[in-house]
């Protein structure tokens, strides 16, 4: 996971000085309807929620977009369109797996813009089940292990149910049965834990490793894919090496 991790640390770098500031806001708003739906319009009793609203002040969000969008989750608003959340399986260069998270109120668009996206690099949509039994369902937690004691965070870990408790360069990744989320979540947030980020992932059973070339040509799809506005997340099957990554620090 450490390798996902550090490229969504880079794609954060990058995009605060190129990525589109509208498609940032659409994503965040989308982000916080759907946690909103889901556990309720307070952020301080609905922690999913809070985080998306966290996510979405760092990049500077505007207050009224913050609330309307609240509002619309919680059915207070019938302004704009009705999301649902999706997932879709598929494959992208070199037959790596794919699981793609979206929130869409279009599903023919949705797909549509996923196959164009995928057969240019060629790549493709799958069936359903076809691409999921690569991978496992799990809460994640990533927090900046800078002045955070690692031995307390795995203390509250392991009290909280997790399975994995790892520290790599400057990051600590926690890794917990799905049913364990809520439970870590307010157990680490009652000492004061920041995160990076924090909810449920698709993680695979088995790693592909593929040479640098190829690699960034499945990270080039992936970002292509990220780039929809319908996409929250993507999840793939591929191992990113050391030589990889200084690579796409680079591209």
């Amino acid at each position: 996971m450490s390798g996902h991790s550090k490229w969504s640390t880079i794609k954060r770098k990058k995009g605060a000085a190129d990525a589109k500031r509208g498609q940032i806001f659409t994503k965040l708003a989308r982000e916080i309807v759907m946690a909103a739906r889901e556990g309720g319009g307070d952020p301080n009793a609905n922690f999913r929620l809070r985080l998306a609203v966290d996510k979405a002040r760092l990049q500077n969000m505007p207050k009224d977009s913050i609330d309307r969008a609240i509002k619309r989750g919680t059915g207070e608003s019938k302004d704009g369109e009705t999301f649902e959340q999706i997932t879709y399986e598929g494959y992208g260069p070199n037959a790596v797996a794919l699981m793609i998270e979206c929130f869409t109120e279009n599903r023919n668009r949705t797909v549509a813009e996923l196959r164009h996206v995928l057969s240019r690099s060629g790549g493709s949509l799958g069936e359903s089940g076809s691409v999921a039994w690569q991978f496992d369902r799990v809460s994640f937690f990533e927090i900046p292990a800078e002045g955070v004691d690692f031995d307390k965070i795995f203390e509250i870990a392991v009290e909280g149910g997790a399975d994995d408790v790892t520290m790599e360069d400057d990051l600590i990744e926690v890794i917990a049965p799905v049913e364990s989320f809520k439970a870590l979540s307010i157990l680490l947030d009652k000492q004061g834990i920041k995160f990076n980020e924090a909810g449920l992932k698709m993680v695979p059973k088995q790693e592909l490793t593929l040479g640098v070339e190829d690699t960034l040509q499945v990270m080039r799809t992936i970002e292509a894919v990220e780039d929809l506005d319908d996409v929250q997340n993507v999840y793939s099957n591929m191992r990113i090496s050391e030589e990889a990554m200084a690579a796409l620090e680079e591209d």
